[in-house]
C-alpha cells in the first residue's frame, strides 16, 4: 500500500516541474526604452462673477435692543438688494457675543453681527448696490473670479494646448533618436480656481464716515488657468 501511494505523487511532482523548467528556459522580452515628458499650458480667464459680503454690527447693554438695531438694518438692506434683479442676496450668518468689562468677569454689553452675501455677474449693478448699502453697513470683502462656465471653457482650451505641446515634445524626443513612439501613460493636472480679492477688508467705522458713499470700485481683471500634462512614452524601433 505504501509504494502505491508514493509513486503517483512522485509522478505528479515531476509533471508540475516540467512546465516550470520550460518556462524558465524561455527568454524574457526586453523592456523598451522610455522617456518622461512634462509640459505646462496657461490661459487667462476673465473674472466675470463677483461676490461681496456686507454686515451690520451693533453693541448695547440690552441684548434685545442690539438685536432690534441689527435686524432693522439687515431687513432694510435685503429690501434694497431685492430691488436690483442682477444681484443675488442671501443671509450669510449671525453672531452674538458678550462684551466683558476690564476685569473680564462681568458682562458690560452685547455685540451682534449679521452678514449678507451678494453675488452678481454685473459689476456695475453690484458696485451701485454696495454704495447704497454702505450707508448703514460695512463691506467685509469683495472678490472676483471666473464663473464656472467660463472657467470650464478656458480650462478645456488649456488642456487641448497642453496635450498638443506634449505630442510635439514626444515627437521631438523620438525623432531626435530616430525612433517611433507611443504613449505608455499620461496624467493631466489642473489647478483649482482661486478668487481674486477685488477690494480689501474694511472696518464699519471707515465705511460709515460718509453719509452717501460713492459706488464701490470693482476691478475685474482675469485669473490664470494652468494645466500640467506629464507622462511617459515608449521608444519603438
Amino acid at each position: 500500500m505504501t509504494l502505491r501511494l508514493i509513486r503517483p505523487l512522485a509522478l505528479l511532482a515531476v509533471g508540475f516541474a516540467l512546465p516550470h523548467a520550460q518556462a524558465a528556459d524561455t527568454p524574457a522580452t526586453p523592456a523598451l526604452p522610455t522617456a518622461d515628458i512634462s509640459v505646462e499650458s496657461s490661459r487667462s480667464a476673465p473674472n466675470d462673477l463677483f461676490r461681496a459680503q456686507v454686515y451690520a454690527e451693533a453693541t448695547d447693554a440690552n441684548p434685545g435692543e442690539v438685536a432690534r438695531k441689527v435686524n432693522t438694518i439687515v431687513t432694510q438692506a435685503i429690501q434694497t438688494a431685492r430691488g436690483v434683479p442682477a444681484v443675488k442676496v442671501r443671509s450669510a450668518g449671525n453672531s452674538t457675543y458678550p462684551v466683558y468689562g476690564k476685569t473680564g468677569r462681568s458682562i458690560e454689553a452685547w455685540r451682534m453681527r449679521s452678514t449678507l452675501a451678494l453675488e452678481s455677474s454685473d459689476a456695475a449693478a453690484l458696485s451701485e448696490l454696495l454704495g447704497k448699502l454702505q450707508q448703514s453697513m460695512a463691506v467685509a470683502g469683495l472678490s472676483a473670479a471666473p464663473s464656472p462656465d467660463t472657467w470650464k471653457k478656458i480650462e478645456d482650451e488649456a488642456i487641448a494646448d497642453a496635450l498638443g505641446a506634449f505630442e510635439g515634445r514626444a515627437r521631438l524626443v523620438a525623432g531626435s533618436l530616430k525612433k517611433k513612439w507611443k504613449i505608455k501613460h499620461l496624467s493631466i493636472n489642473t489647478g483649482g480656481m482661486q478668487p481674486k480679492q477685488a477690494m480689501p477688508y474694511m472696518r464699519a467705522s471707515a465705511m460709515m464716515a460718509e453719509a452717501a458713499p460713492p459706488p464701490a470700485p470693482i476691478e475685474a481683471g482675469d485669473s490664470p488657468v494652468t494645466v500640467n500634462v506629464s507622462g511617459q512614452i515608449e521608444l519603438l524601433e
